[in-house]
């Protein structure tokens, strides 16, 4: 049996479950802590629907995929259904999977785009453990009426620290989507923070 043959599906009906996705995406990134559900369970690989989702929708042949914990049946299977390849440089990644959140790399690991070409920047897509027991951090920025208050649990200690420093650098800087279960909660570099507990 070819390798082909043996990996997991992707999406059963692409071009509607691929828009579907792509507008929860936006709706995430433009609405910062609105959650929105984005996919179903995809059998036979390690990531947790949501983060299998976002890969299916966002990742093509143009888009480098850096894996934090890389993994043979997951990028192959990535590379059949989306043709995107994998680097293990840091600073050549569009996505950035990050599926052991404690341990993540620093944000300014990664790419922030430059001063004539933000968009060339680092999508950094973090699978969590909660989304709702994480210390009480307060949002700020486009898209949020007034504030919002964030949970997200199982970060570094330092992440929110770094946080603060990539939103400094905008139009410069990093994007993330937090990903627990079938459901991702989008933080854009316009994002501003401020932590309420345990200052």
């Amino acid at each position: 049996m070819s390798s082909t043959n043996t990996l997991s599906a992707g999406f059963t009906d692409p071009v509607n479950q691929a828009q579907r996705a792509f507008r929860r995406v936006l709706t995430a990134l433009s609405r910062p802590g609105l959650r929105q559900s984005i996919g179903s369970p995809v059998s036979g690989i390690g990531l947790q629907p949501a983060m299998a989702h976002l890969l299916l929708t966002l990742t093509d042949d143009d888009t480098p995929v850096w894996w934090q914990h890389q993994d043979a049946i997951t990028t192959q299977w990535l590379r059949f259904h989306t043709s995107a390849s994998t680097t293990n440089v840091m600073n050549e990644a569009t996505f950035g999977v990050i599926t052991a959140a404690a341990t993540m790399p620093a944000l300014d690991s990664f790419p922030p785009g430059s001063g004539a070409s933000p968009e060339f920047s680092t999508t950094l897509l973090i699978e969590v453990p909660s989304l709702d027991d994480g210390p009480l951090i307060e949002w700020r920025g486009p898209g949020i009426l007034d504030t919002h208050g964030a949970r997200i649990a199982g970060l570094p200690a330092t992440f929110w620290t770094q946080w603060q420093a990539n939103h400094a650098m905008f139009p410069q800087g990093v994007d993330v989507l937090f990903c627990c279960q079938d459901q991702v909660i989008g933080l854009p570099r316009t994002t501003r923070v401020r932590r309420l507990e345990g200052v």
